[in-house]
């Protein structure tokens, strides 16, 4: 029985390897949009255990014998829910509007095993620091949060301009690895069970 994230996000990647697990990756591709608007005014938390839902949705059929686990990350700012900035001009716009502030960072979970779901979303306080301009600029320029939620990262450059957060680290990183000892606690299964 093998661990199978339906991503391609290397931060996902990291966490498990870190903790022991050596996963299948399998990102699986949808259209976010358009699950977004299919869900018209549904509460954020929704909303991302939707989308990890559906990413892992595409992957268990191709491994019906083991472990899927679908992510998904959203920033609740100011009431709205924010997902990837895509670009260099979007995440500075992003920023600019984010320093100072407090947010909410939503990662939803979907776990899949045996034809049973533990679908789960979890809320991490991110206080972002009053970054400057030109830090804001050069942060952008450099790439890294261009694919991340909230278009932060917890690590690498992103570490200079998060003040704090409250709750679990590794969900900002982009898949809570306490939640998913508890989904395979659900299971019957642990998780040094998925330890290489």
């Amino acid at each position: 029985m093998r661990l199978v994230l339906a991503s391609q996000s290397p931060s996902r990647r990291m966490l498990l390897e870190q903790g022991g697990v050596t996963p299948v990756l399998r990102p699986a591709h949808i259209d976010e949009d358009t699950v977004i608007a299919s869900l018209h005014d549904a509460p954020p938390t929704t909303t991302v255990s939707t989308l990890a839902r559906a990413k892992a949705e595409v992957v268990v059929p191709e491994y019906p014998d083991d472990v899927v686990v679908g992510c998904d990350s959203m920033l609740l700012l100011d009431g709205e829910l924010l997902g990837k900035p895509h670009t260099v001009e979007a995440t500075i716009e992003r920023w600019k509007a984010q320093r100072g502030k407090q947010a909410q960072l939503l990662t939803g979970h979907a776990v899949w095993f045996g034809g049973e779901w533990v679908v789960d979303t979890i809320s991490t306080t991110i206080r972002f620091g009053d970054a400057s301009d030109a830090d804001i600029e050069a942060y952008a320029a450099s790439g890294q949060p261009l694919e991340c939620a909230g278009a932060f990262t917890l690590e690498a450059l992103g570490s200079w301009f998060i003040d704090s957060i409250d709750g679990d680290p590794t969900s900002v990183i982009g898949l809570s690895m306490p939640l998913l000892r508890r989904c395979l606690y659900r299971f019957g299964l642990d998780a040094s069970d998925f330890w290489a």
